[in-house]
């Protein structure tokens, strides 16, 4: 019966990480509070994740991630970066080479927003499309992941398990061998052929040099006495635009009216929810004399900018954001950040809300207007990536050295076996704050919370699947479905469902729910079980084909324009090039 309930949970925390409704920290304490409520987690067991060493590794991990980008050192690589020329194969090679390597090292994420606005510049300094660029960075910051212990969360998950299971854990270095060889062979593949296969659908623009132009804009604008459109049908809108302009719904005194009558005459005050990119919006606003909602605010008085001068820039939701999952109205953006909401893009579903109610996602391009002396500060507590011309902030030479050397020695502190790596970057995450390489505000801020609560929550899962039996019986069914194949063939079909699962789910879940499981295949077949672990590491983060496996994916599909279907152009050869490299490898250094 307990078996029959885990597998429930199971289903039950499947379902809603692919269905996304609520976040998978939510998720996942829910299922534990189910186990905890039936009786087979213990209630005095129910929190022992939060205190599981791979939790604290990840957390520490991130702050000390934060220090090394605070001291200067990848701005002062994307600096030079900066001066390439316009080959885009030359751009797309030492983006992808920089981001893994710092991937090894740094969290994932981390590295791959402060590359970002970098190949944004080459992209708009070049002509090239932005496409081009950032899947290839996503996709190389989850290649340079599987190098180390520390760079990604389910190396860190393996290894404490492999401690659990054998009582000696990977070493920091362990996964080099198979994690520098798939990584060179993604590497070449997304350099000569990858980004070939990305669909350009973002034009270079070298007009405009204030921001970017992102597609499919959804933005409010209001018809007032002087505009072209009062007392005109709804349909001259797309005269007067000349463009591709989709009138998504008009509210006329508060009234929300959906998929209105093109024919319906429009009145001064009428609030207008149009679909469109940046340059026909503004050809539209110049033809139209009508005004942006957020400005009309500002004209009535609403002084929230605090100042006459404004910027507009383009932003792109972290996957950390304090807005994630607000709207502009819970968040008061003008009082509480300074800023106004213009325009948001989204390029996974239709948004059919008024502007300021849509919740924010991670992954949603903003276009905000604000102070130009307070706007990067704000996008900054807000959780925000600007996306525009940045200037880079090259730190101090002794801040470099600083951040570098706590690292360092940190990393020595782990391979010489003088401290475990959940103590050695502590030590290295105090010190950041120490020596002021790290602000002490910014200390909880750069923890990635969420993925906290879910490694802590789904740590007892993993127990209970194991000590319910559920590992054991979802291993012989593996084994009976391999049951003529050679364990070499079985290790494959491990490696790919566990890949597949990872496309769907957060990565550190796949890893806690797969690793009881390669135990217990392990065990049936009687091999090693170095290999099945191994493949987890790999294969959980091997999440090429689709935008919502993780997190660098989901960044970069507002900025690059992608629609769902183009993960898959170029992830699907990947993820066979890795499988086909991943695989031998892995048998070569790590044997049944």
């Amino acid at each position: 019966m307990q078996e029959l309930i885990v597998f429930g949970v199971l289903a039950f925390a499947l379902i809603f990480f692919v269905w996304g409704k609520f976040r998978y920290d939510i998720v996942a304490i829910t299922c534990l509070l189910i186990l905890v409520i039936t009786g087979i987690t213990p209630v005095d067991e129910a929190f022992f994740g939060f205190a599981h060493p791979a939790v604290v590794t990840v957390a520490v991990i991130l702050v000390v991630s934060a220090g090394l980008q605070n001291s200067g050192l990848v701005e002062l690589i994307g600096k030079w970066i900066i001066k390439l020329g316009d080959n885009p194969t030359i751009q797309i090679a030492v983006l992808c080479v920089t981001v893994s390597v710092a991937s090894a090292f740094m969290n994932n994420v981390g590295a791959l927003a402060v590359m970002m606005p970098v190949a944004l510049h080459l992209a708009k300094k070049s002509g090239n499309s932005p496409s081009s660029l950032l899947m290839p960075l996503a996709f190389a910051s989850l290649l340079g992941g599987m190098i180390t212990l520390i760079g990604t969360p389910p190396n860190i998950i393996i290894a404490s398990f492999r401690q659990k299971e054998m009582g000696v854990p990977f070493s920091m270095f362990d996964f080099a061998p198979v994690g520098i060889g798939v990584t060179v062979i993604g590497l070449i593949f997304i350099i000569l052929l990858g980004w070939r296969l990305i669909p350009k659908r973002i034009s270079g623009n070298k007009k405009d040099e204030n921001y970017f132009n992102i597609e499919d804009y959804i933005t409010e604008i209001i018809v007032e006495e002087d505009s072209k459109l009062e007392g005109e049908p709804l349909l001259k809108v797309q005269v007067i635009s000349e463009g591709d302009i989709q009138v998504l719904h008009v509210v006329r005194n508060n009234y929300l009216i959906h998929a209105p009558d093109m024919n319906m005459v429009m009145r001064n005050g009428d609030i207008i929810s149009i679909e469109s990119d940046g340059d026909d919006l503004k050809k539209f606003l110049e033809k139209s004399n009508c005004t942006l909602v957020a400005n009309k605010k500002n004209k009535e008085g609403e002084k929230a900018i605090g100042s006459e001068e404004i910027s507009i820039v383009e932003a792109v939701v972290m996957a950390d954001a304090a807005i994630s999952n607000q709207t502009a109205v819970s968040l008061s953006m003008r009082n509480r950040f300074g800023v106004n909401l213009l325009a948001i893009s989204r390029q996974d579903k239709k948004i059919k809300k008024r502007l300021d109610h849509i919740k924010f996602k991670v992954g949603d391009v903003l276009l905000l207007q604000g102070n130009p002396e307070k706007i990067n500060e704000s996008l900054q507590i807000m959780g925000c990536l600007p996306l525009a011309d940045r200037g880079f902030t090259i730190g101090k030479p002794k801040r470099i050295v600083v951040a570098l050397g706590i690292f360092v020695v940190s990393i020595a502190l782990i391979i010489t076996n003088l401290l475990p790596v959940q103590i050695s970057f502590t030590l290295a995450a105090l010190a950041m704050v120490v020596t002021k390489t790290l602000d002490l505000k910014e200390l909880y801020q750069k923890i990635d919370w969420p993925v906290i609560v879910l490694l802590g929550a789904m740590l007892p899962i993993g127990t209970a699947l194991e000590s319910t039996g559920g590992a054991n019986t979802i291993a012989n069914l593996l084994l009976k479905v391999g049951s003529d194949l050679p364990a070499e063939l079985s290790l494959v079909l491990f490696f790919v469902t566990t890949m597949l699962l990872s496309n769907v789910i957060n990565n550190a879940a796949t890893a806690v729910l797969m690793a009881p499981i390669a135990v217990n295949i392990a065990h049936g077949l009687e091999v090693s079980s170095d290999p099945f672990l191994m493949a987890i590491a790999v294969a959980a983060s091997s999440a090429f084909l689709t935008p919502i496996g993780h997190q660098s994916n989901t960044l970069v599909m507002g900025p690059g324009g992608y629609a769902f279907k183009d993960y898959f152009k170029m992830g699907l050869p990947i993820s066979i090039l890795i499988t086909i490299g991943a695989i031998p490898l892995i048998l070569f250094f790590w044997p049944l």
